[in-house]
């Protein structure tokens, strides 16, 4: 029952209430029934499996179309906190279906919030590389170490605030030049052996073309030797 309509002082229903509040109540189910129309303008995002935001092209040909902006609609929409602990559990696998090992962090990369590890802060500094044009710099405020849920920085990956010296700069340059002369080396490994199977494949019909030659050299031989002794006889 609903006691709205119902008066405390008489012990009574109030029916002309009752009756106002089922108005009321068929109203808007018959408004909900009808449904509202979708006045969105915003353009649509391609769905294809690209980490990168592609939005539609709009193409306006006539000349006096103007395109109006909603300034309530450019403000970023809410993410859900811990977003990125969705991520945790994915695993990377090659071709020979063998797990691939994940790369080491830094020290100076220390991860923020309940049961965040490693991996699923190296999946929030990659998500957040990918999705996000702001410059990575962590968890900037000194209390999100005491309440993450609150003081949470949703638009930086779940890491407390860390610097990038010279040294790392170095360090990953050496990184980047010996993994260059690794591949440096298997591709002109694998250069050579292709130009050895090249030379073996030429080689091959050459010596039976040969021992072909010789064949029909024997042969004629033979039949001289026969016409001769023929003459002989």
């Amino acid at each position: 029952m609903e006691l709205s309509t119902f008066d405390f002082r008489t012990g009574k229903m109030l029916m002309s209430k009752m009756n106002k509040n089922r108005q009321r109540m068929r109203y808007d189910c018959s408004n909900q029934a009808k449904g509202k129309p979708d006045l969105n303008t915003a353009l649509p995002v391609r769905q294809t499996a690209s980490i990168f935001k592609q939005p539609v092209t709009k193409i306006t040909n006539h000349p006096s179309n103007k395109v109006k902006s909603d300034p309530q609609k450019a403000v970023d929409q809410p993410r859900q906190l811990f977003w990125e602990k969705k991520l945790s559990g994915l695993n990377a696998f090659d071709i020979a279906e063998e797990l691939v090992k994940t790369m080491d962090l830094p020290k100076g990369l220390q991860g923020v919030g309940p049961g965040c590890t490693d991996e699923t802060l190296l999946s929030a500094i990659a998500s957040a590389l990918h999705t996000s044009t702001m410059p990575i710099t962590g968890q900037l405020s000194a209390a999100v170490e005491k309440n993450p849920g609150v003081w949470l920085n949703t638009s930086q990956p779940l890491c407390k605030a860390f610097m990038v010296t010279d040294e790392d700069i170095r360090k990953q340059e050496e990184l980047v030049q010996q993994v260059r002369k690794r591949l440096e080396e298997a591709l002109m490994a694998d250069m050579l052996a292709h130009v050895e199977e090249i030379a073996r494949d030429g080689d091959a019909p050459a010596e039976k073309e040969g021992a072909e030659e010789e064949g029909e050299e024997e042969e004629e031989e033979e039949e001289q030797d026969h016409d001769q002794e023929m003459e002989n006889v």
